[in-house]
């Protein structure tokens, strides 16, 4: 009989290496157009303003595979949803690949942004299928590889574009989809929920589940303001790498985007601090480290070295703190992995929604001072909600002495 929680052995690290890699792939796709719009509007003779409708193609329609197609998660058979998913979204990068004009490019575009959450699938499934006692590594794996598809997404689809056309990527990708969708169908257990759940149920719970569990409004807020400060970073740093203080083109600020790639490793020694008993401590010392993040990066609006420690640092730390937050609110409701998740990511992403949003604003009326002390108000409200959790932690246990 199906469990949610598989008798011994457990999953090798070979096959979560793997998961990490189909997380990467399906993250990542979301990411492929934003350095090939201007030669997708010259290959099918539309506006750059319509090829980067695209880019909010892809990121609206990855927000509602969070709401609506994650909490499955807890109703299906977790191999087979990860299974369709990852054929859907394929077919989603093959449409891509294929359209004549912005109408088929969105539905592709739309498809593989919707259907490529069968990466936040995977990573709940990660600590289900795992030894208790490893679990934060688990994830930390899996994380690891979907954050540095995003990284690496941007850079592998300006170079394959210049090999074999802008279509190149979306090939290459949606193949990659297939052979490690089905190689996940063959080495995966089986994982159902040992209870059966309506859709409609489905999400009453996730109220429900809010409702219960102070530590998964307080992590999915932390998570959403510490998302929103990286943003704020994210949505403005090309223009102020390409400004009159540092005149760096396209390729050069792409590179400097790499830097990431450090912040998504620290997800896997992230996990295994989890694993120790060190989470709270982590926590810590990432909003610490958010905090001189942004002098750095204050600094380094005049200084190219001194904004490349900045970035270097607020991805660690923010990567840090984003495994530990999962990892504890995954072991609230074991049962209700995917819908915790659900709660958790999608609140994740609108905070990268809110600063993105704002730090354009902030960018506009006061340049990089005006998004330096708006990364840093978000860091404030982050901290102050992390001061609150652990004041109502202290509350909780004196009461019970």
């Amino acid at each position: 009989m199906n469990t949610s929680v598989p008798s011994t052995p457990y999953l090798s690290t070979p096959i979560l290496l793997l998961m990490a890699v189909a997380c990467g792939l399906c993250a990542g796709g979301n990411y492929f157009n934003q350095p090939l719009l201007n030669s997708i509007a010259q290959d099918l003779q539309i506006s750059e303003a319509t090829a980067s409708l695209t880019v909010t193609v892809a990121q609206v329609s990855y927000a509602l595979g969070l709401l609506f197609i994650v909490p499955l998660g807890d109703m299906f058979e977790r191999r087979r949803l990860v299974f369709v998913l990852m054929l859907l979204a394929a077919m989603g990068q093959f449409t891509s690949a294929l359209a004549m004009n912005s109408e088929i490019l969105f539905i592709g575009m739309g498809a593989a942004g919707l259907f490529s959450v069968a990466a936040q699938v995977l990573v709940p499934l990660a600590a289900m299928l795992s030894a208790p006692e490893s679990s934060g590594r688990a994830v930390g794996i899996v994380m690891s590889g979907l954050l540095t598809g995003i990284l690496l997404a941007r850079s592998a689809a300006g170079l394959l574009s210049t090999v074999g056309g802008w279509q190149t990527v979306y090939w290459l990708a949606g193949g990659l989809m297939v052979l490690i969708a089905i190689i996940l169908w063959l080495s995966l257990p089986n994982s159902r929920s040992p209870k059966k759940i309506s859709y409609a149920a489905v999400f009453r719970s996730m109220l429900t589940l809010l409702k219960q569990h102070s530590i998964l409004r307080t992590r999915s807020l932390l998570g959403a303001l510490c998302f929103a400060s990286v943003s704020t970073l994210f949505s403005t740093m090309a223009l102020l790498l390409a400004g009159p203080e540092h005149g760096l083109n396209d390729s050069e600020i792409g590179l400097v985007g790499l830097i990431g790639v450090a912040g998504a490793l620290m997800a896997s020694y992230a996990g295994r601090l989890y694993d120790k008993g060190y989470g709270q401590q982590v926590t810590k010392a990432g909003l610490v480290i958010f905090v001189f993040s942004w002098v750095m990066l204050y600094m380094g609006g005049s200084s190219l070295g001194w904004f490349i420690a900045g970035l270097l640092f607020i991805d660690l730390a923010l990567q840090g703190m984003h495994i530990c937050n999962q990892n504890m609110v995954y072991k609230l409701a074991p049962e209700a992995r995917s819908r915790i998740n659900s709660v958790y990511m999608t609140s994740y992403f609108c905070g990268a929604a809110l600063g993105s949003t704002l730090g354009t604003i902030a960018w506009n009326y006061y340049a990089w001072h005006g998004v330096c002390i708006l990364g840093s108000v978000f860091v404030a409200l982050a901290a102050l909600v992390f001061w609150c959790e652990r004041r109502q932690s202290n509350a909780t246990v004196t009461s019970l002495v």
